[in-house]
């Protein structure tokens, strides 16, 4: 294996994931990076957790729009509520699926659920769209359950662990979810050393959640925080589990697809092919009522203002600053709510604090997601 992005001869490449924060709690962000901004059409990975959340502060990524992809989230560990401007309104749990679908455009929220408190652990993921979905219909869906696979072990003989399949096809095992190119998402929960089946013509990533593997049998382990791509012309990978002392299993999150050849430009959480696309996305804006609530009440900040008394810009502006058409960014100096609130990676609608997309560039060479020129707040966000 070689390490820090660098190919090298190997056909396996470890990098290092960046620590993030969304909403209150650190993620390691192992996709976009330099010299890797796609595996398949997965390009965005944040590894979340765990951390403690209560029932009603934790994860708190207020209203947000999306454009040109489709959001993943699995759970470990804990309990997350989505809402989105379709009105769907759905906890998810561990074991279960969250997939959003952004085409043309929709907004969402992920909060806590105000009944869970306890640890959560999970993953977000972006799936980028082709060219032949990426302007259609929103659309939202969950799933309860999933199908699974067992995964045989590596030295022949007796079962090594089981796949759940999230998103697209393992080993013929099919998940339900849709999905508009060819790739898989598979949780792989081993035991044992296992052979991952693998396609030779695609590409793919492993994240690791819990625990700790070698791969190919390789003395160096893999453990959270870690990224390892393998670039297409195998047909499997033995991945194994480096039992801790108290036995446990090891969880990773396997990403694998058909090279993505169309050029993206990623930027905060639009996903487009040009710049002039994202400038018309950021302008246009997306629908501003998700679930039951407009924005601005389901914002985080404008909620712990409304608990403070104070009064939020949008209460003293115009009916077009209150959320009655579309996001209109505004400069950041217009924005009273930017000190000691969470802005990190979301618009508030309650004071419109966004800069506009003219910042908006390829992904560079920072490793990031295109979001040179965008405001600190401004980060890509689930």
């Amino acid at each position: 294996m070689t390490t820090d992005g660098n190919p090298g001869t190997s056909d396996i490449e470890l990098s290092d994931s960046r620590d993030e924060l969304v909403g209150r709690i650190r993620v390691r962000r192992a996709l976009p990076r330099k010299g890797l901004r796609t595996v398949g059409a997965w390009c965005f990975a944040d590894h979340m957790g765990p951390a403690l959340v209560t029932e009603d502060a934790g994860l708190d990524v207020g209203p947000h729009p999306h454009t040109g992809l489709q959001t993943v989230t699995w759970i470990v560990q804990g309990q997350v509520l989505h809402r989105d401007s379709l009105g769907s309104e759905q906890v998810i749990a561990p074991g279960q699926l969250n997939l959003m679908t952004a085409g043309w455009g929709v907004s969402h929220s992920e909060e806590a659920t105000g009944r869970y408190a306890g640890p959560l652990h999970g993953i977000q993921l972006w799936i980028a769209q082709p060219e032949a979905s990426r302007f259609g219909a929103a659309a939202f869906e969950h799933h309860a359950t999933l199908p699974a696979v067992a995964l045989g072990a590596a030295t022949g003989g007796g079962g090594a662990g089981e796949a759940t399949v999230l998103v697209g096809e393992l080993d013929g095992v099919a998940s339900p979810a849709r999905h508009d190119t060819p790739l898989v998402g598979a949780e792989l929960r081993l035991t044992g050393a296992a052979e991952v089946p693998l396609r030779a013509d695609w590409q793919y990533g492993l994240v690791v959640l819990e625990g700790a593997v070698r791969l190919d049998g390789d003395d160096e382990p893999v453990g959270p925080g870690r990224l390892a791509h393998l670039r297409p012309g195998r047909s499997a990978i033995e991945c194994g589990s480096c039992a801790g002392e108290r036995g446990a299993a090891a969880r990773v999150m396997l990403l694998g697809g058909e090279p993505f050849t169309e050029t993206l430009l990623m930027w905060w959480n639009y996903v487009a092919r040009t710049r002039a696309e994202v400038d018309a996305a950021h302008t246009r804006g997306t629908p501003t009522t998700v679930g039951s609530a407009p924005w601005p009440a389901l914002c985080p900040a404008y909620r712990a203002v409304r608990r403070s008394g104070r009064r939020p810009a949008a209460d003293r502006a115009s009916p077009r600053a209150r959320g009655a058409t579309p996001l209109v960014p505004n400069p950041p100096n217009r924005c009273e709510l930017r000190t000691g609130f969470l802005h990190s990676l979301q618009v508030c609608l309650s004071c419109r604090h966004a800069d506009g997309a003219a910042g908006a560039e390829e992904a560079g060479d920072d490793g990031g997601a295109g979001h040179r020129g965008a405001p600190a707040h401004a980060r890509p966000g689930p």
